[in-house]
């Protein structure tokens, strides 16, 4: 298992360097110059150029791109010029927000998700396979940012059962429930198109091993049905969910950044977001490749999830 795991963690190598190299490039291509953007009414010759001096703008393009690797490798992704404080800071000071809502957003897409698609399966042309694939169709169709609005008209504005946006009440103490209350909507929308993908991959993974012979066996011998369901096929099945899970907190994880800015929550998404508008070139970049490092790192970990349930996988 060590060594399985040493190789996977090797082979995210070439991944992450080729996303540096995307990212650092998209960033360049950019049209307009990033010191008159973050300079604006102040932009005269000689602070344009100091600027230029100060982001290393001035150097040639590969030139740019290995200093800026050479400083991250060492752990300096440098200084945000728009914040004035280090990339890294800026960074893990959101990360912790984005991974409350993503990860509470991924608990309940897969608690739900494998849920709806085991009995889906089990009651196969039934009314609650039919009813739970009408809705399933329903979420997949629905943008999640659109469902945000609706949710927040609804729910926030015309109800009023749920702040409206933001990660805390603006007055009141920071506690538990004023977490959750805040919470509950934009969890619920980022999780709603994936819950439908995982249902309908859980069912047809189901369905393959309901059909097995030592299903049937299982049956025959008397054993219920809810343990040949829950215990024995689920436990089968999960070795092709588990990859499905893996895909979908890489959606879950991306799609944190347009729900964060319909629900105004503080996190790594909106800050990506408002440092592209600002051209903050170092922020984005920092910000991108962390992000990217994690969803590689949460694969690997999925990865390793899937070997353990079946060794075959490693070889």
């Amino acid at each position: 298992m060590g060594s399985y795991i040493l190789k996977r963690l090797l082979s995210a190598i070439p991944v992450l360097l080729g996303i540096s190299v995307i990212v650092f490039l998209i960033m360049a291509m950019i049209p307009g110059d990033p010191a008159t953007a973050i300079l604006g009414s102040y932009a005269t010759p000689e602070n344009v150029a100091r600027i230029n001096r100060d982001l290393g703008l001035d150097q040639p393009l590969v030139a740019r791109y290995f200093i800026w690797l050479g400083n991250m490798l060492t752990g300096d992704f440098g200084r945000s010029f728009s914040l004035n404080r280090p990339v890294l800071d800026e960074v893990l000071d959101r990360f912790g927000a984005t991974m409350i809502l993503a990860g509470t957003a991924f608990v309940l897409c897969s608690i739900l998700g494998v849920a709806a698609g085991v009995v889906s399966a089990a009651r196969q042309y039934g009314f609650a396979d039919k009813a739970i694939t009408f809705v399933v169709l329903i979420g997949i169709s629905i943008p999640s940012f659109f469902l945000g609005m609706m949710m927040i008209l609804i729910f926030a504005v015309n109800l009023r059962w749920f702040p409206v946006s933001g990660m805390w009440p603006i007055y009141g103490g920071r506690t538990l429930w004023s977490l959750l209350d805040h919470l509950i909507m934009p969890a619920l929308a980022l999780a709603v198109v994936a819950t439908g993908v995982i249902a309908r991959l859980a069912r047809s993974a189901m369905l393959e091993v309901l059909r097995q012979d030592y299903i049937r066996t299982a049956r025959a011998k008397g054993v219920h049905e809810r343990s040949v369901i829950w215990r024995h096929a689920l436990r089968a099945a999960m070795v092709s969910i588990i990859p499905v899970l893996g895909i979908q907190a890489g959606f879950v994880l991306s799609g944190a950044v347009y729900i964060e800015i319909v629900f105004q929550w503080p996190g790594v998404g909106r800050m990506l977001v408002d440092a592209i508008l600002t051209r903050d070139i170092l922020l984005v970049q920092g910000g991108v490749v962390f992000v990217a490092a994690c969803y590689v790192l949460f694969n690997i970990a999925v990865d390793v999830a899937q070997s353990l349930l079946d060794p075959r996988i490693k070889t």
